[in-house]
């Protein structure tokens, strides 16, 4: 009779936004890896994020895909209520998804604004505030938030991202203080520069050149950090801004 065991992760579902391409994937990837049930979350890149899943599957982990635009209340509201009612509370949640439209203030348009806070910042709201009770019932868990390094010292041209994603950082110290009690731990990662689509076409020597350690990060350096904080080891860590950036900030 062959026994099976368990690994501590087993059973825990963890949400990942934006989890279909760069560092949400190298999230959900690793998450995997540590046995931990994936539930990748895409808007549009529903062929990355099929592929995602495969890719999870083929080695040997779980993951199902939700679709959602979490700049849409109401869309993330029905959707989520309806997944929490099926399959119970998330264990984790990592709030990767976001976007940026750069400009220079004087040339920002009201898209460029509106578009970047209602889904950086609002996006927060959108996908948290249908999640937090059912976590808070089973008093366990973890939620981490992906901001930047641009919303800890600001960067010329990210005027209305800088602002998203300090908001993001404001309001992950500030639920950290409220869900302490219920044994939730509410941490965010603030990325320097790091290879994903995002920088592609960007001159890259030129931007690494402040960068004391001369090179773009890697989304699996962001990855390892996120699972970290998911496991059992990092229950005494909490509103906390960690920063993976190369020493830029």
């Amino acid at each position: 009779m062959k026994l099976i065991f368990e690994t501590e992760n087993a059973g825990k579902k963890v949400l990942v936004t934006g989890a279909s391409g760069g560092i949400g994937r190298a999230i959900a990837l690793t998450a995997a890896k540590d046995e931990y049930e994936i539930v990748a979350h895409y808007n549009s890149g529903a062929e990355k994020a099929e592929a995602l899943k495969s890719e999870i599957e083929g080695n040997g982990g779980k993951c199902s895909l939700i679709q959602f635009n979490i700049a849409d209340r109401e869309d993330c509201k029905k959707k989520l209520e309806a997944w929490s009612e099926e399959n119970g509370a998330f264990y984790g949640i990592v709030l990767n998804a976001g976007i940026c439209r750069d400009n220079i203030f004087p040339a920002m348009t009201d898209d460029d604004w509106d578009g970047v806070l209602h889904t950086n910042l609002d996006g927060f709201y959108n996908v948290l505030r249908p999640l937090v009770m059912p976590m808070c019932k089973k008093r366990k868990g973890r939620i981490i938030t992906i901001a930047s390094v641009s919303g800890v010292i600001g960067n010329k041209g990210q005027v209305n991202y800088s602002a998203s994603k300090a908001g993001i950082i404001g309001a992950t110290k500030a639920l950290a203080l409220e869900l302490a009690g219920r044994k939730i731990t509410v941490n965010c990662i603030a990325p320097g520069i790091i290879e994903t689509d995002m920088i592609k076409g960007a001159p890259i020597e030129e931007i690494v050149s402040g960068v004391p350690m001369k090179r773009a990060g890697k989304p699996e350096e962001v990855a390892s950090l996120a699972v970290f904080l998911l496991g059992e080891q990092a229950g005494y860590i909490t509103r906390q801004v960690i920063s993976v950036n190369g020493g830029l900030a």
